[in-house]
């Protein structure tokens, strides 16, 4: 290279040039003393020559000013000399040129409107735009991103493919853990009217799952032949049945706090990466199999304690194209998405960060229950100490936790579907825009309150809730508000009862 003019700095202050040299790191804040050389040259962006630069040549690296750099190639350059940031934002017209906007898709038209009004008056194309207050959104993930509930789903799978972790001691403890030993609701009453509580369940439980322990559970070689002879057996009928049964009894019985950490002991004694690949397992299959209804009753032959119970549940998960589009277009426009859910947060993870379902939230944005783990990293019968459960009030507890703490303000976009969402929906003066996935929630859940405030804003431009419809037969979006319920052929917006 031939330099026009040589300058040779003998001492130069970090300090002075660190917007110069970002190879540097700016967290170490003491002087350096360095030999570098001026140079000046020509600068050709996109075909066009700038004026001359003087850029720094040091150990054979040419280092060009960052404001100067990309202020020409059309980005806003701003310091903060607290936290010694450097700020690179795209100019409005340059946004103009490469922000994404949402899909179509199937969304309501005036929802969709709405949506892409807020992102524009809050993402990087609006003027008020500061990337050192970036706003930030929190969807619900289980029946709002996604149709159905992936934590469920797991719970039947791993209850039919048998995969547990546990001695039959630790399982007696685990379907036992802070259930009050009261009768179940009479409406879980068994098949001769009978109530049943967890102790006369419990017992028959804990004796299937000896037996199937013993001869299935524990063994060392498990392949798919062995599964399908003991899934051919009276007990594992059994078990099936009164485990999936149990799991509805607690929640509709006692409170939520009983019922959603409930579910998760079932993941006693395994690690992480176990849970969350038998979660992956579960997703896949469930995206396979047809949306649908199934009933499971237990054996007549081995009534037990508990009698024969029955009970219908759900079969099949749905991605909704429109969820992830929206995720990644926030994204795009510079608002952070996080996830609030009730499931655990490392099944949460699986779905909403593996490349191949589309949604591409990092773990670190997804928040959830969380377990004790022990000194081997295995989960324990026993929740988080000192951390809510994120359902209803404890979503908003562990947003401001969380998020509030980081970012010092709350949420400018919610979406839910449940009164599990209300809190979130509710207690953040920040919320600009809430979007309710329209499940024709019973008049006695409290989303229903916000739903009927969305149906009286149907069509206003600065509505702060919207509501989307679903085709519940199928899982799917379809654009309107109202929603088809399983098993019906008419939409409904809202239920008269």
């Amino acid at each position: 290279m031939n330099f026009k003019k040589k300058t040779r700095i003998a001492i130069v202050i970090l300090a002075l040039f660190a917007l110069l040299l970002p190879s540097l790191s700016l967290a170490d804040t003491a002087p350096k003393t360095l030999q570098a050389v001026f140079s000046e040259m020509q600068l050709v962006i996109n075909g066009q020559e700038s004026t001359k630069i003087t850029p720094i040549v040091y150990k054979d690296r040419t280092y060009l000013p960052v404001r100067y750099f990309s202020e020409k190639l059309g980005y806003k350059v701003d310091w903060d000399e607290t936290t010694s940031t450097i700020f690179v934002t795209s100019t409005p017209e340059e946004i103009s040129k490469n922000i994404p906007i949402m899909d179509t898709g199937k969304w309501a038209p005036a929802t969709l409107n709405r949506l892409q009004k807020f992102i524009d008056e809050n993402g990087i194309k609006s003027p008020n735009y500061d990337p050192k207050h970036k706003p930030y959104a929190v969807f619900d993930w289980d029946q709002t991103c996604i149709f159905n509930d992936t934590q469920e789903e797991l719970f039947r799978y791993q209850i039919k493919n048998l995969v547990f972790n546990m001695t039959p001691e630790e399982f007696a403890t685990a379907i036992r853990y802070d259930v009050p030993k009261d009768d179940f609701s009479s409406e879980y009453n068994n098949l001769e009217g009978q109530p049943v509580n967890i102790e006369k369940i419990g017992a028959d439980l804990d004796e299937r799952y000896k037996f199937l322990y013993d001869n299935y559970i524990s063994l060392k070689d498990k392949d798919a032949a062995k599964l399908a002879k003991i899934q051919e057996t009276e007990e594992f009928k059994d078990f099936q049945a009164k485990l999936a049964y149990l799991y509805e009894a607690i929640g509709g019985t006692f409170s939520a706090n009983v019922s959603y950490p409930w579910v998760l002991y079932l993941f006693t004694g395994m690690t992480t990466q176990e849970a969350q690949a038998l979660t992956e397992e579960s997703n896949d299959v469930a995206l396979g199999e047809k949306i649908e209804y199934y009933t499971l009753t237990s054996s007549s032959k081995l009534p037990g304690k508990a009698g024969v119970v029955t009970g219908e549940y759900k079969r099949g998960l749905r991605i909704a194209p429109e969820m992830s589009n929206l995720m990644n277009v926030l994204r795009g426009n510079g608002i952070d998405v996080y996830i609030c859910s009730a499931s655990l947060e490392d099944v949460v993870e699986v779905f909403a960060g593996l490349p191949k379902y589309g949604y591409n939230v990092p773990a670190e944005n997804v928040i959830g229950m969380r377990l004790e783990k022990d000194t081997d990293g295995k989960f324990k019968t026993e929740y988080k100490k000192d951390y809510p459960q994120t359902q209803q009030e404890g979503k908003t507890a562990a947003i401001q936790q969380i998020l509030v703490s980081k970012y010092g303000y709350g949420p400018a976009f919610v979406a839910g579907d449940s009164q599990g969402d209300y809190n979130m929906a509710t207690d953040f003066e920040e919320t600009q825009l809430v979007l309710i996935i329209n499940r024709v929630r019973k008049l006695s859940d409290k989303i229903t309150i916000l739903a009927q405030k969305a149906i009286e804003s149907l069509n206003d431009p600065n509505a702060k809730y919207v509501l989307q419809g679903r085709n519940e037969n199928y899982g799917l979006f379809i654009p309107q508000e109202s929603t088809i319920r399983y098993g019906n052929k008419e939409a409904e917006l809202i239920r008269s009862n």
